[in-house]
Formats: C-alpha cells, structure tokens, sequence
C-alpha cells in the first residue's frame, strides 16, 4: 500500500505529511473564508462534504438504535433493584441522592460513587417511581453516546466509517443490555467516549481546553465507576505526550493540567465525603472502615486485580486459572471464552486485525498525524482495558465488557473505511477479505455454542462471510452494482450473530445483580440471573409484586449460587444475596403500617433483600451489613440505640436467605447465611430479645414487642 500526499489545509499540524488517502479528510476545524451555515443546517444536512444522505441516514440510525432501546423497556421491572433503590430513596431526600444512600434514613450508601445514580433519581423526582423513569435515561446515554462515537470518527474519516462505528455500537449485544439497565456502566460507556473526542480534538491543534475537557469527563467517569474509568489515561497521555502538535514542554504543561482538571472533576464529592462527620452521613458502603478512599482503593480498587477484596463474597471468586463463579477463570482467552464471548467478542479480533491494519497503512505519516493518532488512541484504550478485564483475579461480571464496545466500534468502523479505500492494492482487498472470512468463522464458533438458537443462523454466517470474502479478492474493476453487493454481504454475515443475539435481549427483561445478554445459555453461567422470560411490571408502591409467567418476581430467577427449586426453596448463600426477595402482600401492609412514625420500617441483612422490601412498600429499609452483608454497620450497640429510639419497626428474619424462614444463629455462624459477625451479632439479639412473627411465609420481629 503507497501513501498520498494530502491536499488539505485544514490541520495544520498535518501539513506537509504524506496521507494514506487519495481525497482530502477535511473537518479539523473552519476553513479560512469559508462562512458555516446555520446550526440547524449543521445538524440536518451535516458537512459539506457528506454525500446528501449522510446526516439523515445518521438520524434514522440513531432514532432506530433509541426506539430499538425503548421497545420492552418495562420488562426488566425494576433491573437491579439495589440501584433502583438507592435512585427511589435520592428522588426522596437530596441528601440520599448526594451521597448515594440505598435508603431515604441514610444508613449506608451504595457500593459505588453516585455520579450514575444522579440523572435516574432525577428522572424518578420529575415522573414519579416506575421502570420507565429509572431506565430510560440510560437508553438516551446509548444515543448520546452512538453519536458522540460517530463525531469523534466522522471527523477524521469519512461519513459512512462513522455510521458504520454507529451500528456495530447499537448491534454489540451487551450494549443493548446495559444501556436498557440501571447499572453504572452505561454512564461510564459515554464518558470514556467523550473524553477520546475531546482527546482527538486536542491532537489536531493543540488547544489546552480540549485536553481540559477530557480531564472532566474522566473525573465524573471517576465518580460513576472509580478506577475502572481510569483504564484508558495512560493510553491517552502516552499518545499525547509523543504525538500532539506543539513543543515538547507545553505538552507536558497542557497533561499536568489535564490532569489537575481530573482531580479535581472527581475529588470535591470524595473530599466532601471524607470531610463530612461520619455521625451524620451514610456508612460508605463496601468499606470496611467508612472510609471512600479505602473503598476506592481495596473493594472497587486494587482488590478487584489482585482478588484480595475484603468483605466481598470470598474475594478473588471471579479470577484464577481454575474459574470461578463470576465470569469466568482469569486469562488471555477471557473475553473469547464460553461466559463472555457471547456478550463482546463477535467484533473483537476484527477490531484487533483493523486496529494492526491502520497502524501499518500509517506507519510512514508524519507524527502528528490525526488518522494514526485516532487508531492508537481508540486501539490504546481497547487494549489496556481488555487485558486489564482478562486477567484481573477479583471478582469479574461479563456486563464490565459494555466498556468496550465503543473502541471496537470505532476501530471497524476506520479500519474498514481505510481498507476500503485502498482496495485498488491487493495487500488492502487481502487484509479486507480475510478479515471478513475470519469474522465469520468466529461467529460460526460463537453461535455454536448456542447450538438450539437459530441453528441456521451459523451456517448462513460462515457461507455469507465466505462469499462476500472471495469477492473482496477480485479487482475493483468490477461494476458498482457488484461492488455495493459484496459490501452489504461482508456487513450482514459480520453483523448477523450479534444482531440475533441483540434482539434476543430486548425482547427478554432482565433483573438481579449478575445479568447476561443474549439467548438462555449465551454464558457458561447458564440462564441470567433474573432473566424474566415474559417481561413483567415493576412492584411499585400500593401494587402487588410483579410476577413472571412462571410466578416469581423479578430477581427470583434461578441464578448462580441459587439453589433449585424457585423462591422460598431454601435460598440461602449468594443466589438470594444477589436477587433479592419475594414480597407477599401481607408483608408489604405489615410494613407500611405505621411506617411513617419510624426512620426504618424494617431492617434486613445484604442490600438487595432490603432493596425489594423498600420498592415493594416504598417505605425506607435498612441494609444491615451493606450490599453482601459484611460491612460492619450499623454496629451492634449502634443498632440497639436505634431501636432504644424507636426508629427501626420491624427486622426481617433471614437477611441473607432473601426471606425465607430464618434458620437460627446456628447457621448464620456457619456461615449459610453470608452475613458478617456484625450482621450476626444483631440477628441474634433481636432472636433472644423480641417477638417473632411470621406473616406471608416470611419470619419478621417487633422491635416493640418484647419476648415473654
């Protein structure tokens, strides 16, 4: 493949530089004496450069990828009723919603920082509590984000590199799934997209602001996810450092100041958090000490890489070469394996084999040059934080792949315009075509897996890819007709898998704490945990629970650690820590009676069970032991100061089981239960200390009745 002079004065750091392409990439900023036209113009008919379908066939795009997002939105119910609570408890008192409370009495926070629990819990406060109004912000970061991913690869490339970006985005099939979910991925998908934009911008002239930006975006991603966020920064400053369009000393300026932007777009909530009197904040969930730092750093931190993760569910379960029962055994064959293919890896090796392609096929531009830096930044980012998820040997669910989809995304969408464009070079048409053929192969691997869902399917993607890869061969010679032709057969047999798989998981709700895309079986877990084959409404307040088809609410589903038999089958251990409850209606009316004359209706061991009793009756319940039970709070003598006080009514009996009758201290010493000593320690003078009643198949206590 040769390399071409480029015609362009629109970079000027590119000028002069030979330009692997024949015609110009304008769009690095204005040109002199050329006027813009109006935004409204901008954004209908876009460059005028595009061809005249280019921005509508964009808008279509991104109005198919919203509706296609909306559609069965309330069949996942509540989706992760431990974050739904935490957003029903901000839309309530403000100072939940600051600092991420799981209940409006403020005794522990959620997990994880609040960034992503902010648009939800304001959605809720404007429409009220229900499925729609919780999830559908998340659905509007999905088109946020297809479109920011299109600008960012649009800009350097051509119209149809960024529409393509757009539709493998909207077709990867754990994008469809946490986008329509309410976990804090989503929000942190669309960050770490916008921070590569404002990085990109930033390489074409310089502009400190632009680098600034990219600092903010990283510290909000900071506060939605912690440290994951932080994965693709020293990609990014690597690739600045080496590759921007000033000298050598301002960069090193612009990144120190990039990075004090960071800081502090991400520390004045923690330093606020840290500062606040613990006596009249929220515990800080999943730490051990009420410290965010030590969460930060420990739990969602270094734990999660090397295993060690204190008051976890065993720590280090998800890593190791032996497996275990969170994604997988850790590894380079991780992200391809039998749990996470099916969620992230159709695209994956083709996005690795493009990401080679345009590096070699810019190998002799100039070093600032913006189409290399676009691979390396959006490459750089796709590496480091996919062998950062392979062989980390903490906990691991495969929903963590959604962080990738938009670098493969966009690295097809400007690997294939690139090759496409030299396809006059067998080396291109070789590199094309192979590419496609391999893409096939995988996916055959993939779907066969599945071996019961549409096991057709994989036999049409491997013949299609095939074909449409021995046509990529022949010279361009060949009439327009042929040529449109074997290029929508190469997008439909490289598209196809993931797009079953994706329309699988939009007709299919999907709730609990460990969720998995496409058709049952798709992971090596087996059906997701929660799955809810039907779809069914959220239990809100004054309603009887939501029931699937087979009876069970949302999050009863069998998942792991779950055992056989559905609710009420004994579900002790870490199935029922991550489910949640069953909620009778007898239980809810005992709840809510007289509910407003205490700061907690009821008190329960591990967050999800909390989380279903407080959306079920609305009313706020108190999460003893945090999200698994072993937090240390409340203590037990801060805990019999609550009920001295007459602010806790009613403690649930079986915390950790998810509301099937308590099996006695002996048990939760056993450990049957996964609560902590603390969690332990309460259960068991509330057992000796007051009455016991069972109501609805569910065993509660009377904090204001004592025992005879």
């Amino acid at each position: 493949m040769t390399t071409h002079p480029s015609a362009s004065a629109a970079a000027p750091a590119d000028a002069g530089a030979r330009r692997p392409w024949r015609r110009t990439r304008p769009g690095h900023g204005s040109t002199p004496g050329v006027t813009r036209p109006p935004l409204r113009v901008r954004l209908w008919r876009g460059r005028p450069e595009d061809a005249a379908w280019a921005r509508p066939a964009l808008l279509v795009l991104l109005a198919l990828t919203t509706c296609a997002y909306l559609w069965n939105l309330s069949a996942s119910g509540y989706a992760n009723s431990f974050y739904s609570a935490a957003v029903q408890a901000g839309s309530g008192s403000w100072k939940a919603w600051f600092f991420g409370s799981l209940d409006a009495g403020n005794a522990i926070t959620v997990d994880k920082p609040p960034a992503a629990l902010w648009p939800m819990a304001l959605s809720v406060r404007l429409f009220g509590l229900s499925s729609w109004s919780i999830l559908v912000p998340q659905v509007l970061m999905a088109t946020a984000t297809a479109a920011v991913l299109y600008a960012a690869v649009r800009r350097r490339f051509s119209a149809p590199a960024g529409l393509l970006a757009v539709a493998v985005f909207g077709l990867t099939p754990v994008a469809a799934l946490m986008f329509r979910f309410n976990n804090p991925d989503a929000l942190l998908a669309l960050l770490t997209v916008v921070a590569l934009y404002c990085v990109l911008r930033a390489m074409e002239d310089g502009r400190t602001r632009w680098l600034a930006w990219a600092g903010a975006a990283l510290g909000l991603a900071f506060l939605t996810k912690t440290l994951q966020a932080l994965l693709i920064v020293p990609p990014l400053a690597l690739l600045y450092a080496v590759c921007a369009p000033v000298r050598p000393r301002r960069r090193l300026v612009q990144l120190l100041a990039a990075g004090a932007v960071m800081v502090v777009a991400g520390g004045w909530w923690v330093a606020i958090v840290e500062w606040w009197p613990a006596a009249s904040r929220p515990y800080v969930g999943g730490s051990q000490n009420n410290s965010f730092l030590e969460l930060t750093l420990g739990y969602n931190g270094l734990g999660r890489l090397n295993g060690e993760e204190t008051g976890s569910f065993g720590g280090g379960r998800g890593g190791g070469p032996g497996g275990g029962a969170f994604g997988g055994g850790s590894g380079p064959a991780r992200l391809f394996d039998t749990a996470v293919g099916g969620q992230i890896a159709w695209l994956l090796p083709a996005a690795l084999l493009l990401l080679l392609a345009g590096l070699v096929v810019t190998r002799k531009a100039a070093r600032t040059d913006t189409a290399r830096a676009a691979f390396l930044a959006w490459g750089g980012s796709l590496v480091m934080t996919a062998a950062v998820f392979s062989f980390m040997a903490g906990i691991f669910h495969e929903y963590y792949t959604v962080a990738l989809a938009p670098y493969i995304a966009a690295l097809v969408g400007m690997g294939v315009a690139v090759l496409w464009e030299e396809r006059s070079h067998i080396a291109a048409r070789g590199v094309l075509a192979f590419t496609v053929a391999a893409t096939g192969a995988w996916s055959f691997v993939l779907l066969s897996r599945t071996p019961d869902y549409l096991p057709w399917l994989r036999w049409a993607v491997a013949v299609g890819a095939l074909v449409a890869g021995a046509a990529l061969l022949l010279p361009v010679r060949a009439v327009r007709w042929r040529v449109g032709l074997t290029a929508a057969l190469a997008l439909a047999a490289c598209l196809a898998g993931p797009a079953a798989y994706t329309a699988t998981t939009l007709s299919t709700g999907h709730s609990g704490s460990i969720v998995t895309a496409g058709p049952a079986g798709a992971s090596k877990m087996g059906p997701p945990a929660g799955r809810i084959p039907g779809g069914a409404q959220p239990p809100g307040p004054g309603s009887p629970g939501a029931q699937t088809p087979e009876g069970s609410p949302p999050g009863a589903g069998t998942g792991p650690g779950q055992p056989e038999g559905g609710p009420g089958a004994g579900r002790a251990g870490v199935g029922a820590m991550l489910n949640g409850a069953q909620v009778s209606s007898q239980a809810k009316e005992l709840l809510r009676r007289d509910a407003d004359d205490y700061t907690w209706a009821a008190a329960s061991v591990g967050s999800q069970n909390a989380a279903t009793y407080q959306l079920a009756t609305g009313e706020p319940v108190m999460a003893i032991g945090g999200f698994s039970g072993t937090d240390p709070s409340p203590t037990l003598e801060q805990f019999q100061q609550y009920v001295a006080q007459g602010r806790i009514h009613y403690l649930i009996a079986g915390g950790g089981t998810g509301g099937a009758p308590d099996r006695g201290t002996e048990g939760r010493r056993n450990g049957a239960f996964g609560g902590s000593g603390t969690a332990a320690q309460i259960t068991a003078w509330v057992e000796r200390t007051y009455q016991r009643v069972t109501v609805g198949g569910t065993a509660f206590y009377d904090l204001g009745q004592a025992r005879d």
